[in-house]
């Protein structure tokens, strides 16, 4: 298994929508928390199983949540772009990525 690394900006969204969640509802957001870890546990397994976005980029999409990770298969890790939500201004990551 690739070990990974969150881009800080990555890492704030994260955060965020945990935040959000747990304002909201304490049980969606330890759910939001699994599915997440889960998501980026299945890119570190098989990073090259998930579609590719825009290239270098894949995506992986949450089943659960309207969440998807964005990220790069880079030789010695996977390097996580954005955790993004599906419904909010497509594209916003595209600074992130040299």
């Amino acid at each position: 298994m690739k070990p990974y690394a969150l881009h800080p900006e990555a890492e704030r969204e994260y955060d965020q929508a945990a935040q959000y969640y747990l304002h909201d509802n304490p049980q969606a957001a330890a759910r939001f928390y699994d599915e997440i870890e889960r998501l980026i546990q299945d890119v570190r397994e098989q990073p090259d199983l998930f579609p590719v976005l825009s290239p270098p980029l894949r995506r992986h999409f949450s089943d659960v949540f309207p969440y998807t990770l964005l990220y790069e298969d880079e030789p010695d890790r996977v390097w996580i772009v954005a955790v993004m939500h599906m419904k909010r201004r497509p594209g916003y990551w595209k600074p992130r990525v040299a």
